[in-house]
This record gives C-alpha cells, structure tokens and sequence, in this order.
C-alpha cells in the first residue's frame, strides 16, 4: 500500500536500457582503448577505479572497482535520486564494467601499453578518449541514469558542505589528479588528464543539450497582439502572453514568451522592431525543451438536419352539390 505522500515510482523503459546499452559500450571503448593503456585518468569514480587499478594487486581490475564504488553510491541515493534513476545507473556501470572487462582480458586487442589508435600519443589519447567516454555518459544522462557515482556524491554532499554541484566534483577531481601525480611521481599523466576531463565535459554537454540551443525571448510591448499574432505567423508556434504594468511609470504593458532557435533570433528582432520599434527585448539561454503534442481540434460536427415534418393536410372541403 503506498504511504500518503510517497512519489509514484516511475515505470522502467526498455528503450532506456537499449540506450544505456550503447552509452555504457562507448564509455568503456573510450577509457580502454585510449586512457588506460597510456596511464591517463577519467574524472570522478571513474578516474579514482582506474587510479586503484594502478596500485592493487592484478586481480582488482578496472571492472571490479567500477562496480564496488559506484554500486553502493547509487544505493546511497535510492531515496534521492528514485527507483527509476538508480536502476538504469547501476545497469549502465555494469554494462561499462564489463565491456571494460571484454576488452581488456577476453577480446584479442592490445591495450596493455598503447592505444590500438593512437599510440602512444598522449595528446591524441586524452581528447579521443575523453570525447568518447563523454559521449557514453551524455547518453546515460539522456536515458535517465548517470555512470559515475561522483554525481550522486555531489548532489547528496554538496548543499551540506554549502558550496556548488559543479565546485563539488571540480574539487574531487582535483585532489583525484593530485593524489595521480604523486603516486605515479610524475605531473605529465595527471595534467593531460585535465584535458581528458575538459573534453569529456563538452562532449555531455553537447549530447545533452544539443549544438543548436533554443533561446527564450521576453518582449514587452504595448502592441501585444499585433506582435504575437505576426510571431506565430512567421514561426508558425505559440506565444505566451504575459500581462504586467511598468515599475516607473504604472503603465499596463504586455510581456510575450516566445522561444526561437540562435537562426531566428535576426528574423525576430525584425518582425517585432518593424511593428513596435520600442518594444524592449531581452534574449536568454535554455538548457532545454520539452515540446507537448498539441491536441488536433476536434473537427465541427455538422449540424443535424432538422426534417421538420410535413404540415397535415386540412381535409378538403366538401364539394357543393
């Protein structure tokens, strides 16, 4: 029986898991084939497994720390995180650990001291190999999962060290390449694995949110329907008008929403300076849509023909003799 106020839990997909599939492969093909056989690290729980592989016995492999670290965070923030989210999470390190495992102890592929690619070319290693592996974990994120713990760790940690999401793993990663250099006595790895990691961060970025970003548009204007009306005319989508009343001088004006792509944002401009010169205009950044499926009109019902029936006939008056 559900408790009072408890969540739905949201239903798994198996679309989902197709996809964590194919993102957990190519995080794997990432760090195997180009990190680790040149001695590079990945950030977050990733990078710290493929550290602890460097400095345990031969049968701690890779593949085992990924899931004996990554497993228990993800656990750790069921409550936080949902069902849903740790299920496809977990799937996803498993699915990466064991490509990983495939790959460097089962497949008949070197990579125990170059890349199969690109040598031992640590430049070359460290943006491929970050590109890929960031390609693999912007797909999990788009499935609904996340592949590396240090995520959980931050949302969870984060808010109660009182500082940012995005400083919480900076600062991990940092004592992560720190903690590298010194146990490989050496600063070369840990700093072309900076470049791993700014590569990597571009690649979810650019799977998450796409390369061709929306923007939002606030327009004010005293001519709010002329202006909506030619808007959606040209772009063929709705607007949002908001009303409000200007703080300096008490006048109602009207604020339309509207939401254009970084092509249109010229063509906009036009269509409403060209209607309302001094309309005030401000453009932001959306990290992302989510469009609903209109409902079609439904069609008019025709109108039922009314058959009026026909008048009955006044008998005919007797005829005279």
């Amino acid at each position: 029986m559900k408790k009072k106020g408890q969540k739905p839990r949201q239903p798994l997909k198996l679309q989902n898991f197709l996809m964590l599939l194919v993102s957990g492969t190519v995080n794997a093909l990432g760090v195997t084939m180009f990190l680790t056989p040149v001695g590079l690290y990945d950030s977050g729980i990733s990078g710290t497994s493929m550290l602890l592989d460097q400095l345990t016995p031969t049968w701690l492999t890779l593949s085992v720390f990924l899931v004996v670290l990554n497993v228990p965070l993800f656990l750790y923030g069921l409550k936080k995180q949902g069902f849903a989210f740790t299920v496809y999470s977990i799937f996803a390190v498993c699915v990466y650990a064991a490509v990983a495992w495939l790959i460097q102890d089962v497949l008949p592929i070197d990579v125990a001291n170059a890349s199969p690619f690109a040598g031992s070319d640590l430049l070359l290693c460290a943006i491929f190999g970050g590109l890929i592996s960031g390609v693999g974990s912007g797909l999990t994120l788009r499935a609904g999962g996340a592949i590396d713990g240090m995520e959980v760790m931050a949302v969870i940690f984060a808010k109660k060290l009182g500082v940012t999401v995005g400083n919480f793993v900076m600062a991990y990663n940092v004592v992560l390449y720190i903690l590298a250099g010194i146990s490989c006595q050496s600063w070369i790895l840990p700093l072309y694995s900076i470049i791993t990691y700014y590569v990597g961060q571009n690649a979810v970025d650019f799977i998450v949110e796409g390369l061709d970003r929306s923007k939002s548009v606030m327009i004010i204007t005293e001519k709010a329907e002329d202006v909506s009306l030619a808007l959606m005319e040209a772009f063929e989508c709705g607007t949002t008008k908001i009303p409000a009343k200007g703080g300096f001088t008490n006048v109602d004006r009207t604020v339309i929403y509207f939401v254009v792509n970084r092509f249109q944002i010229a063509r906009m401009k036009n269509i409403v300076h060209t209607i309302d010169p001094a309309a005030y205009l401000t453009i932001s950044e959306v990290a992302d849509v989510f469009k609903s499926v209109a409902p079609k009109l439904p069609e008019k019902e025709k109108e039922e023909e009314v058959i009026v029936p026909p008048e009955p006939e006044e008998p005919a008056a007797d005829s005279e003799a």
